[in-house]
């Protein structure tokens, strides 16, 4: 429906989305919408759910800080890692069922709110699971959000038939489970978490695939497309704001503006290149089969973990320069240069390499996550280092694209002069 025809008549098929109604309007069959809809953006309760869960983002973010800053960075790194992706999954279950079923209505809408709650209270739980190993409130929060959306599924199957409510049952049944299996965070021993988590996420990850293996969610790709970009988006936005409270405090407490310079320029490129590399391409086009999509959205653990880790990375370095942090000079640097390498090496794999023409543009961004990797050695100028290197990555593609397309163009001139 484009925005200058007529309204649909009252009774709505199964592809089409009821017309929107004040406070959510009320209660719907909660249905599988179209992937063919036009004009299909995230909506304003989709974007709050973002902010809200990128609360988590940043509590995970400064206990890593704080872990790195300490020199507990291999400790630090697990439980971020283990916290990270109770965080991401959770959105990522909900932004891809959104995509399929979000009718807006009230109780849809409550349910999305104890979602949120729940992410919250996981927030509240980090600092307890990074400095006492206590994963209860984090446990609870994802317990909640869980809960959560296996009442949406449930609510799903029950307005489905065929193929498509046994795939909504498999994901109830399956996200059901998986909550009893986290349990064991709560009651084993230190030593056994890491194997747990190894276990359950792997489980967990097996649930969509298993679940879609006979009919699929019918997610639009181009609203999948802007809902992972304006999470990377908000992530980044993060990363800014982190880094910018980090030397602002810095240069109040210690006036170190010297030191911290190299520091904020750098971290500045940094974050300006990574927004600028992962939007270079719409993605929306590759995201034509289950098997394409599964492999592009669980690759974003990666990209949104390391993108708010650099955002980390950017505090501990400013941490390091006024000798707050108890780590070497090489060990601030890294914390910068090698989630940055791996930011750029995932958006290579997951978007750049599909649109890339040629050996000279695949090389790219793999060569300049290797001189980043490389700046880490260059002492308190490593982070500027990373930051001029990531402009001219950027500097680079641009001018590789335009000549392929000046020459694709010139092409075209020559075969219309030819006819």
């Amino acid at each position: 429906m484009t925005p200058s025809s007529p309204p649909p008549p009252p009774s709505p098929g199964p592809h089409t989305r009821p017309t929107p109604l004040p406070g959510g309007g009320p209660l719907r069959k909660l249905v599988s919408r179209g992937r063919g809809e036009e004009h299909r953006v995230a909506s304003p309760l989709e974007l709050f759910f973002d902010l809200c869960f990128v609360v988590a983002v940043a509590q995970a973010g400064v206990q890593l800080v704080h872990s790195v800053a300490e020199a507990h960075a291999a400790e630090g790194i697990l439980n971020y890692a283990m916290v990270f992706f109770a965080i991401w999954w959770a959105w990522m279950n909900f932004t891809w069922f959104a995509s399929a079923y979000d009718n807006d209505d009230v109780l849809y809408r409550i349910v999305t709110l104890v979602q949120i709650a729940g992410v919250l209270v996981l927030a509240a739980g980090v600092s307890r699971a990074f400095e006492e190993h206590d994963f209860l409130l984090v446990w609870l929060g994802y317990v909640i959000m869980r809960l959560a959306m296996v009442s949406q599924w449930l609510r799903a199957a029950r307005s489905a038939r065929g193929g498509e409510r046994v795939m909504a049952l498999r994901y109830a049944v399956g996200v059901l489970l998986c909550q009893i299996g986290w349990v064991g965070l709560l009651v084993l021993p230190e030593t056994g978490r890491p194997w747990l988590f190894l276990v359950m996420a792997i489980v967990e990850l097996c649930v969509p695939v298993y679940a879609e293996k006979d009919h699929t969610t019918s997610w639009h790709p181009h609203h999948i497309a802007e809902r992972y970009g304006l999470f990377t988006i908000i992530v980044l936005g993060e990363t800014i704001l982190a880094a910018t409270v980090a030397v602002k405090s810095a240069v109040a407490e210690n006036d170190a503006l010297g030191e911290l310079l190299p520091i904020a320029v750098g971290g500045l490129l940094i974050v300006f290149s990574a927004w600028w590399i992962y939007f270079v391409v719409p993605i929306h086009g590759h995201l034509r089969s289950s098997k394409e999509s599964f492999l592009w959205g669980y690759g974003h653990y990666l990209i949104f973990a390391s993108a708010a880790a650099i955002g980390a990375g950017l505090e501990v370095s400013v941490e390091q320069a006024v000798h707050k942090a108890h780590i070497s000079t090489l060990a601030a640097s890294a914390a910068v240069t090698l989630p940055t390498a791996l930011y750029l090496l995932s958006v290579w794999v997951l978007h750049a390499r599909h649109y890339k023409v040629g050996t000279l543009q695949q090389a790219v961004l793999p060569t300049s996550a290797l001189v980043v990797i490389a700046c880490t050695f260059l002492g308190h100028w490593a982070v500027l280092a990373a930051g001029l290197a990531l402009t001219a990555t950027v500097a680079t593609g641009t001018t590789l694209t335009a000549r392929m397309v000046q020459r694709e163009e010139g092409a075209e001139k020559e075969a219309t002069a030819a006819d």
